[in-house]
């Protein structure tokens, strides 16, 4: 690595405006943040950068949290660690396509063939225009690319001292092969298997969607009470907020302890307009106390109606489509003429449309009891999702997560054990949600910019898949496309013929890739000396929301890929807050892009603020903090002029006089403060502590050192002295500083020395306190300067006013260390005499005008 900053001196007016621009393009003419493989894994320090996706333009929350990971890197790197900091992007998945449908007015068509001449509307129309899927996918291509280069141009802008060479995609070829690759590896183990089974479904994007993409929003609806029949002549009721499935139902339920039912448990009833006859029976989830007691099993209207299906055993009767309509074919045991004309009043119809039919038709019957009485209540929702998810019963791929095998559950809760949390509560969190699973991981999507599934499946005489028996790929082949691509032994002529082959169809879930961030970014399959160099990684920063995606599908991946964890630390930062103390989103609106606060403020400033939010705790949006982020910078910049512009080349070991010492004992212990908060990595804590000791030194030592530095007081080696722990005390801070305001501190040290901040070593408390002194002389002076600064200000006189006299009283103790910094004091506060009478108590000064 070449550095070439070279000195150039404090200018004339030290300005902030145009530093990033000056400094980002030296760091990559000089290479002071490229990484060096040829280290150890033990002299390396290793980052599982998450990669921002690719959806549109990057918001303050993004700046917030990737600040956190560039102050640790920055850390680690000035501790000596070689820093392997690489930045992917997250471009697969419904996010991207939706953008691609908005922005060019598409949509996907499988059956339509590839236009090789295909070019976009230039604007889009009212209705979008159906492309093949080869062409949807480069236009999504397309547009992540240009928003990547947008992306990386903020993070520059920003500082990120991520080494750009080292930079992947989650779609790209690397990343397809890693996906797949592991996929395989799950196929061998048997912890991926294809199943028919009752499927959380999106009918808007008409995907699969997993555990781990639900949220639950409040949305108003209504309980109605519905007549069943036994044949005994017995009227049953029963609540339900949706009746249009009750074609779909095929049991009712009560809990086993309600009296009112024990005399229907065992039995028949028959359902009101469709006359179906299905048992009554019991289970310890039904909830006496909700509505009548009884409640409706349908296929399926909730996940416990799955749980009740498969536990009772009991039939299914899908009405339900992909397409969240009413299916045109009644279910079985619809079979009277009046049952089939009740139900073609529903097939076709949308949930919403067919609740509204069925209700007139149950008032018709005189099955609707009383009207429907309003509620309110959570319903399960895709976290990108418009409509409530449906259940539909769809073949998909799964992966064994532990939701259904209470030893792989224990070994998973096992590992969050052995991971270092960064704030250590965050565990619980992961905890909660391993604890909580209730089913294997749903990794397939029907959906088209993704990694394909690497499996073909052979077709019988028929033309009928066998899908018990996948066709795999070679490794080598790897990444493959089996829409496109054919299985070994086959020719592609046989795609789709009898004993042919067919491709699977559906591409997996992005988590199923970002989940190897670790692997890719290391290049687990195409370079194993480096991944042997970075993995298992040192580091995952990322929020609290997606410990239950992100952090726990990569913590499984690597538990049953590599048997290890994939990082020694996770670093978990918080929420932005909009000043109604609400989470900011996209979604929500309340969204800031950071692209005119960095412009107004500087990047150093907005680093700053970011940098202030406690690790794991949600922080408000405040530009008030970014002006004082500013406003520090900018003092760096003068008081950097002002000590340099001092002279002086005399080394640490020139401090000899106790204030001066003391300057350095003060130091030692800040240095040691922050170098134990990066340890942890607590960067707020560790830029407070700097701080603090930072305005203590403007405001109080250079003031009461600065005749003595210009050399007013006649004394040479007390002048070398002080100017000597001004240039020890300015390097020292910038140094603390690099991590959070890494511009402003490269910019001052250039002004006298050589190099980057950025690989200097970081400093230490030791070496610093090799020539300190007192740190209570220093908090002894101030606070006399202090006190004869509240006497001119209560007596309105300007600070530089002269003062006739002052009388000091302290213990004698305190007098001492007063008295070995007597003339710097004199000195700030323009003192004429000064008297030192000894008392008990805390120290007093009166002064004399």
């Amino acid at each position: 690595m070449a550095v070439t900053h070279r000195r150039a001196g404090a200018p004339e007016k030290p300005v902030l405006d145009g530093l990033e621009e000056k400094w980002s393009r030296r760091w990559d003419e000089s290479g002071v943040f490229a990484f060096d493989r040829s280290k150890t894994r033990d002299e390396i320090f290793s980052i599982d950068t998450p990669p921002p996706t690719v959806s549109g333009s990057l918001h303050v929350g993004h700046v917030f949290s990737y600040t956190h990971t560039d102050t640790i890197a920055r850390f680690q790197r000035m501790r000596g660690k070689e820093v392997f900091y690489p930045m992917g992007w997250d471009d697969n998945g419904l996010p991207t396509e939706r953008r691609v449908q908005n922005h060019f007015g598409v949509r996907c068509d499988p059956a339509l063939p590839y236009d090789p001449d295909f070019t976009p509307p230039e604007k889009p129309g009212k209705r979008q225009l159906p492309v093949s899927r080869g062409n949807f996918i480069e236009l999504c291509e397309r547009l992540t690319a240009e928003d990547e280069k947008v992306f990386e141009e903020l993070w520059r802008h920003l500082g990120l001292s991520v080494d750009w060479s080292h930079s992947y995609q989650t779609i790209d070829a690397e990343a397809r092969a890693a996906s797949q690759h592991a996929f395989l590896e799950s196929l061998e183990r048997g912890d991926a298997y294809v199943a028919q089974a009752p499927t959380l479904w999106d009918v808007t994007f008409r995907t699969a969607v997993a555990q781990a993409e639900l949220e639950d929003r409040e949305r108003t609806s209504a309980y109605h009470r519905l007549t069943f029949r036994a044949d005994s002549g017995r009227t049953v009721l029963v609540d339900t907020t949706r009746p249009e499935l009750l074609p779909a139902c095929v049991a009712l339920v009560a809990h086993p302890d309600d009296e009112r039912y024990q005399d229907l448990f065992g039995t028949t009833v028959r359902t009101p307009l469709f006359g179906v006859e299905v048992p009554v029976v019991r289970h310890p989830l039904a909830m006496p106390g909700k509505g009548t007691g009884l409640a409706m099993i349908c296929t399926f209207g909730d996940t416990t109606d799955v749980t009740w299906w498969r536990e009772l055993r009991l039939a299914t009767r899908p009405v339900i489509g992909w397409d969240g309509r009413i299916l045109a074919d009644p279910p079985p045991g619809i079979e009277t003429p009046a049952a089939l004309a009740a139900y073609a009043e529903l097939a076709g119809a949308t949930a919403h449309t067919a609740r509204e039919r069925i209700v007139e038709l149950l008032r018709e019957s005189r099955d609707l009891v009383d009207e429907p009485r309003p509620v309110t209540h959570a319903v399960k929702f895709f976290e990108k999702g418009d409509k409530p998810l449906e259940i539909v019963t769809t073949r998909q791929w799964y992966v064994r997560n532990g939701g259904r095998d209470a030893a792989l559950r224990e070994r998973l809760l096992a590992r969050g054990t052995e991971l270092t949390w960064h704030p250590a509560h965050m565990l619980v969190r992961y905890e909660n949600w391993v604890g909580g699973l209730n089913g294997d991981w749903l990794i397939s999507r029907q959906r088209f910019f993704g990694v394909p599934i690497p499996v073909w499946y052979p077709l019988d005489a028929d033309g009928r898949p066998d899908h018990a028996r996948p066709l795999v790929p070679d490794r080598s082949a790897l990444p493959v496309d089996p829409s496109a691509d054919t299985p070994p032994g086959y020719e592609a002529a046989q795609r789709g013929a009898p004993h042919g082959f067919t491709g699977d169809p559906d591409v997996m879930d992005t988590w199923a890739t970002s989940s190897l961030t670790p692997q890719i970014a290391g290049k687990w399959r195409s370079d194993p000396d480096l991944f042997a160099r970075v993995f298992p990684m040192d580091l995952r920063p990322q929020s609290h929301e997606i410990i239950r995606t992100w952090l726990f599908a990569t913590v499984l991946r690597a538990h049953t890929g590599h048997d290890a964890l994939p990082w020694r630390h996770a670093a978990i930062s918080g929420w932005i807050l909009d000043p109604d103390r609400k989470k900011m989103s996209k979604t929500k609106g309340n969204m800031v892009t950071p692209g005119h606060l960095l412009e107004q403020y500087g990047s150093d400033a907005v680093r700053y603020w970011a940098a202030s939010g406690r690790p794991g705790t949600d922080t408000a949006f405040d530009v008030g903090q970014m002006k004082i982020g500013r406003r520090l910078a900018m003092k760096l910049l003068n008081v950097g002029k002002f000590v340099l512009s001092l002279g002086g080349t005399a080394p640490e070991s020139a401090v000899t006089q106790p204030l001066d010492r003391a300057l350095l004992a003060a130091l030692a212990s800040t240095v040691d403060e922050a170098t134990a908060a990066f340890e942890a990595f607590d960067y707020a804590r560790a830029l407070e502590r700097t701080e603090q000791f930072f305005w203590h030194f403007c405001d109080d030592y250079v003031e009461l050192v600065k005749a003595r530095a210009y050399g007013d007081h006649g004394d040479a080696a007390a002048t070398e002295s002080a100017r000597a722990a001004l240039r020890t005390a300015l390097d020292v801070l910038l140094r603390l500083f690099a991590p959070v305001l890494p511009f402003v501190t490269e910019e001052v040290r250039s002004w006298w020395q050589e190099g980057s901040v950025h690989r200097a070593a970081w400093p230490s408390g030791s070496e610093v306190r090799r020539y300190a002194g007192d740190a209570a002389v220093l908090a002894t002076a101030s606070e006399a300067i202090a006190a004869v600064r509240r006497a001119k200000s209560r007596a309105r006189l300007s600070m530089r006013a002269e003062v006739a006299g002052a009388t000091v009283t302290a213990p004698r103790a305190v007098l001492d260390r007063f008295a070995s910094a007597e003339g710097d004091v004199r000195a700030a506060g323009r003192i004429g005499a000064v008297e030192l009478r000894e008392a008990e108590g805390a120290l007093a000064v009166e002064v004399a005008f």
